[in-house]
């Protein structure tokens, strides 16, 4: 291989091709895209589906994912694919064998335990994720953003209220002033009405995404209020709302999602500007 033919191979590690189709992105054709952000917001199940499973997932044919390979230069869907398995090779592969060997069993397992392997292997895939997640700084930045605020708001409706839930307990025992939205009376709007340029919010949402958290979090940065988001792609209204923003991509169980990763991260977050504020 040449230098020139080095230059023009596709990226065989998934950091650079996720920078790639990002950089790419208004150039690629609607479906095309369409595959772009279901292979981003889903790694593990491109990693480990099927043409066929992953092609209906997405909601296209499996001939499109053979186009949306070929059009970042690679040979075919299987090519791709080898760099979202390298992804996870070493975090993720042995849990997904350690479950195909558990349904092996078949009877000679209960049904309820089978369940309970499956959460725990895919929290633990999430958790893996999250460690070793390509921005290190993202902390910083975030932490950067929220330690002067007067207030932090915190937005996180439906599946994601249990954390922001916590981290308003959380918050208030550390001595940092929160106000939770919790949307109780239908008022959200009204508790996000008080936010000023002094404050900061932290906002939640997974897909789909909850259409009141987008609006409230938009309410909220029109006044001025500095918006750390977490969130699970780059194509997230909230990742286009957000001053810094974490991506979160929890694994799921039969199409289960846990919030062990989300809530380790709040965890995380809160006691780091606790730590912060403290030092200050």
């Amino acid at each position: 291989m040449t230098k020139d033919d080095r230059e023009l191979a596709p990226p065989r590690d998934y950091a650079a091709l996720r920078e790639m189709v990002i950089a790419r992105w208004e150039d690629l054709p609607r479906r095309l895209t369409q595959v772009a952000e279901y292979a981003l917001g889903n790694p593990d199940d491109i990693a480990f589906g099927t043409a066929a499973s992953i092609a209906a997932k997405a909601q296209v044919q499996p001939s499109t994912l053979v186009r949306f390979s070929q059009a970042l230069g690679y040979q075919g869907f299987s090519d791709l694919q080898d760099v979202f398995r390298s992804r996870l090779r070493d975090q993720v592969l042995g849990y997904d064998e350690r479950m195909a060997k558990l349904g092996a069993h078949g009877q000679a397992v209960s049904r309820a335990s089978m369940i309970l392997a499956g959460f725990a292997d895919a929290s633990m895939r999430s958790l893996s994720a999250l460690r070793n997640r390509p921005d290190e700084d993202a902390m910083d930045r975030a932490l950067d953003l929220l330690e002067g605020a007067e207030t932090i708001y915190l937005i996180g409706l439906r599946r994601s209220f249990p954390v922001t839930s916590y981290m308003a307990y959380a918050l208030a025992k550390l001595g940092i002033r929160t106000l939770l939205i919790d949307a109780v009376a239908g008022l959200a709007s009204e508790q996000a009405g008080f936010v000023t340029a002094r404050d900061a919010a932290i906002t939640i949402s997974f897909t789909p995404y909850a259409s009141e958290t987008v609006a409230l979090t938009q309410q909220v940065r029109d006044k001025g209020a500095k918006v750390v988001a977490i969130t699970d792609s780059v194509f997230s209204p909230l990742a286009g709302l957000s001053d810094s923003w974490f991506e979160v991509a929890e694994a799921d169980f039969e199409g289960f999602r846990t919030l062990n990763a989300t809530m380790t991260l709040a965890m995380a977050l809160t006691v780091a500007l606790a730590d912060r504020r403290k030092a200050g």
